[in-house]
């Protein structure tokens, strides 16, 4: 039987990346994002218009996905925002935008996978942030909701080891996509990590290959 693998912000650049490779590994995917339906390819399916700091859109969605192609083994947060203000001059607005959408849309999609992913002790990869280690100016709200999420990861890693359920997130760098190279056009995008990289070391967290591995926190910076 196809392992099935929920990805969230599958229509993004890193989601995009995630997808491809999960299905090069045999996954059969379910991509679920904010976006508009963009349609599926080969091996997969897309639900599009879907809120997930909704926790019942959330769970509908994936209660949709598991009735289409069985239940998870996989599940990766992918869903996520940025924004560069600082403390003392930004808006304290920011702080609950991201909050919600880089934190609050991973809790609902785990609650409502869950179930499922206990069935097949499943895996789950989060989307963290080297920033959630040590943050730079400006990325206050960002690097505190991305803590938030290696913290999320820890704690049901060790809710979850008992019933079979592996929890891992892995921390990128600044990722090499069209809007960093736009937002910071003098950078030496060289030093910068791939989609395809952080790609790979998500659909190693799921593979075989990683299960002895529960509640890391992997940091993927490539050279930055």
């Amino acid at each position: 039987m196809t392992s099935h693998a929920i990805v969230t912000g599958a229509a993004g650049i890193l989601g995009q990346a995630v997808t491809r490779t999960l299905r090069a590994a045999g996954y059969v995917v379910t991509g679920i994002d904010r976006a508009p339906d963009a349609g599926a390819s080969d091996g997969g399916s897309y639900r599009g218009d879907v809120d997930l700091t909704d926790p019942h859109a959330a769970r509908a969605a994936i209660e949709a996905a598991v009735a289409e192609n069985g239940p998870a083994a996989a599940l990766v947060n992918v869903a996520g925002t940025f924004r560069w203000e600082t403390v003392g001059d930004g808006d304290v607005a920011t702080w609950s935008l991201l909050f919600d959408v880089n934190l609050r849309t991973a809790v609902n999609a785990v609650r409502a996978a869950l179930p499922s992913l206990r069935d097949g002790g499943g895996a789950i990869v989060n989307i963290g942030a080297a920033g959630a280690i040590k943050a730079a100016a400006g990325m206050g709200a960002y690097a505190a909701s991305k803590a938030g999420v290696a913290k999320l990861t820890e704690a049901l890693a060790e809710e979850e080891k008992d019933r079979g359920v592996r929890v891992n997130a892995v921390l990128p760098s600044i990722i090499d996509t069209p809007a960093n190279r736009t937002d910071m056009a003098d950078a030496d995008f060289s030093r910068w990590v791939t989609p395809d990289a952080v790609a790979s070391v998500v659909a190693f967290l799921l593979s075989d290959g990683a299960s002895a591995v529960t509640g890391a926190c992997v940091p993927v910076t490539g050279r930055c």
